[in-house]
């Protein structure tokens, strides 16, 4: 019986993927790397200091790690604040207020910074459905590891039978599969060239994943 509901941030929750996008290529060019979109892609899903730690090493750069998730972090509030147009993923605040009033649990599981994911909760006021934040870049492990949807599950106070993870990269998907968490891979309109084969219900929209419909999914 699904109990608790693990949600991804960035695209699924909020469409930020191309404020970080243009961060991280400011951040490139800032330490002057040419980082092809394939690379980039292939970041998806994980905190932006493993990221960092992966440049670092495949470029030989003479700068930390955390000196360019300090580039990166001020690229993106920039970003944050100036842009106007920001908006919650389309159809996730009529997910996130079924699965509340039906009595699922919800906890937040992203490779954002906790200072980003409090920004994006105070701006759209998600605080409320939510019983716990958990951010990637203060784990150990980075996504594809299981870490962080363990210990989200953990929070919610449930067995992870009872639980469902909501991703949108291929890192987060195989970190959901690697904890053993029935995981619903959402089709995001700004996540690139991600691979749902091991997810267990695909979707691209979250009409799919009413409540009603999610309980009936996965009782069949």
């Amino acid at each position: 019986m699904l109990k608790a509901v693990l949600f991804d941030m960035d695209g699924v929750i909020v469409d930020t993927e191309p404020l970080h996008c243009q961060a991280y290529y400011n951040m490139f060019a800032a330490v002057n790397i040419s980082v092809t979109d394939d690379l980039y892609e292939s970041f998806t899903g994980q905190s932006t200091i493993n990221i960092c730690r992966q440049l670092c090493t495949l470029f030989k750069l003479t700068e930390s790690p955390e000196t360019l998730v300090q580039l990166k972090r001020d690229f993106f509030n920039d970003l944050f604040f100036n842009d106007k147009s920001l908006d919650l993923i389309d159809g996730v605040l009529l997910l996130i207020k079924d699965y509340h009033k039906n009595g699922l649990t919800l906890v937040l599981a992203s490779s954002a910074s906790m200072s980003t994911i409090n920004k994006i909760f105070e701006r759209f006021d998600l605080n409320k459905y939510f019983i716990a934040k958990l951010s990637g870049a203060d784990l150990k492990a980075s996504k594809p590891h299981p870490e962080i949807f363990i210990k989200a599950a953990k929070a919610s106070g449930f067995y992870k039978k009872e639980c469902m993870v909501i991703e949108d990269s291929t890192n987060g998907i195989a970190a959901a599969n690697a904890a053993e968490i029935f995981c619903a891979g959402f089709r995001s309109p700004n996540s690139k060239n991600q691979v749902y084969d091991h997810a267990d219900l695909v979707v691209s929209s979250f009409k799919e994943i009413s409540f009603e419909k999610v309980l009936y999914l996965l009782n069949s």
